[in-house]
């Protein structure tokens, strides 16, 4: 078996000091997907650590699911850990299982039924706020859509008020630092720049205000409400009998909010954006609507009926994806018949692995089609090729509550209005978590059948 350093393709462009942090700042999304062009498995550098990017949706299966036992969260998680500490997002080996274990029943099909009344009536709210002709931000009323959601589902009661209007202030400047965090050479990290300065104010704040959410709630007796709060108070291993601390229960909200809002508000943003800029797909998902749906509000017993949101989803999500994971080895690997020794970091980007050329056709061109069963079988496209949400053990716990909670938005909102992109504006995807828009300004008409 061949060794990492001396084998792996080294991508030219890399600078003193910087190695090719420069490059992954400036233009993270060209250089992401440039990376294919070198190979398989290549080789950046952050300052003067390597790291291994793996290019291609085979490997990345093997990273996620074949080899999985052999890796745990990388350095993109510990840039995470001021904001989530040890929630299911950044935790390893037996606390991971434990509380997967732990916190699978609140996303159980019982449970998201129950969600799905309070996604039905805040999209609905959404719905009846607008004005005809009204000049809509989407990206930034998705994100209030998503936060009300989560925090109507996690909080019951105005107990989580803090912790929501922390969200709404702290979220956006964490998500902008991120990546250029994540990406920074190890000699920045003490350093006081602005971007230190910003993440750590805003996490430490975040951290701060669902500490004292959880002590109230825990102090005033939250329980039996049937809301993530009141589960996770509750919440005992079925091992050990043992429940979860304050930490733990913090950590846990914060990653449901972090994960939760802004997977689901850029999604929902890109999809007006998108169908807007297809008005062929537009009318065919309004028809669906209008055959599933009627004049009714939307259920969660509609939402595997609405077979053409699905395939609008999964196109929005493969062109607008996670920009960056990180693995790190806990022993030797063996991957792309190179040997990687432990404590090697490995990156993947499925925005970039989602638009490869060699797997999608036209794979920048929006086409929901390509999800139609049968042109899914012709092309070979499937679980070990498009990974959403990840894969394996790993794969996000929340994917169904997404899925529902962006069907039930997508069918309200488009039943009610129509949407245009106002004049002015060409929305730019921004790189953090996923691949956000600057802005998506639109124009909303009622809409005529």
């Amino acid at each position: 078996m061949r060794s990492a350093e001396s084998t792996v393709p080294r991508v030219p462009g890399a600078v003193p000091l910087l190695g090719h942090a420069l490059q992954l700042w400036r233009d993270p999304f060209g250089f992401l997907t440039s990376l294919r062009r070198h190979g398989d498995l290549v080789r950046v550098y952050l300052g003067t650590m390597p790291m291994y990017v793996v290019t291609s949706a085979e490997l990345v299966h093997e990273v996620m699911v074949a080899k999985a036992r052999s890796f745990e969260k990388g350095r993109f998680f510990d840039r995470l850990r001021p904001l989530a500490g040890n929630g299911l997002a950044n935790s390893d080996g037996e606390l991971h299982r434990k509380h997967r274990r732990l916190m699978q029943p609140m996303f159980s099909q019982e449970r998201i039924t129950g969600y799905s009344e309070t996604m039905g009536r805040n999209a609905r709210a959404l719905a009846d706020s607008w004005k005809p002709g009204q000049e809509i931000d989407m990206e930034q009323a998705m994100a209030e859509y998503a936060i009300e959601t989560l925090a109507s589902t996690m909080f019951s009661t105005d107990i989580g008020l803090p912790a929501v209007e922390a969200v709404r202030r702290d979220l956006p400047v964490l998500l902008k630092n991120l990546l250029i965090r994540a990406a920074s050479p190890k000699f920045l990290d003490s350093f006081p720049i602005r971007a230190n300065r910003d993440f750590d104010a805003a996490a430490a704040n975040l951290r701060s205000v669902i500490d004292d959410v959880v002590a109230v709630a825990r102090r005033t007796g939250h329980t039996g409400r049937g809301d993530l709060l009141s589960l996770l108070l509750e919440a005992q291993d079925a091992d050990s009998g043992q429940g979860l601390s304050d930490a733990e229960v913090r950590d846990e909200l914060s990653t449901i909010l972090f994960a939760g809002a802004e997977t689901t508000a850029a999604t929902l943003a890109w999809t007006f954006h998108e169908l807007a800029a297809h008005p062929e797909v537009e009318k065919e998902i309004v028809a669906e609507i209008q055959e599933v749906v009627g004049d009714r509000p939307v259920t969660i017993a509609d939402v595997p009926r609405l077979e053409g949101i699905r395939r609008v989803l999964d196109e929005v999500i493969r062109l607008h994806g996670v920009t960056l994971l990180m693995r790190r080895t806990t022993e030797p690997v063996d991957l792309a018949g190179v040997r990687l020794p432990a404590g090697t970091e490995v990156a993947f980007s499925l925005y970039a692995v989602h638009r490869d050329p060699g797997v999608y056709q036209d794979a920048e061109r929006f086409d929901p089609g390509r999800w139609l069963p049968e042109r899914q079988r012709e092309s070979g496209l499937g679980r070990k090729t498009y990974l959403p949400f990840g894969a394996g053990n790993r794969k996000c716990i929340g994917d169904a509550f997404v899925w529902t909670e962006a069907t039930i938005a997508i069918a309200t909102l488009l039943a009610r209005w129509q949407l245009t992109p106002a004049a002015g504006h060409t929305p730019r995807e921004v790189a953090s978590a996923v691949a956000h828009a600057d802005r998506i300004p639109m124009t909303v008409m009622p809409r005529r059948h």
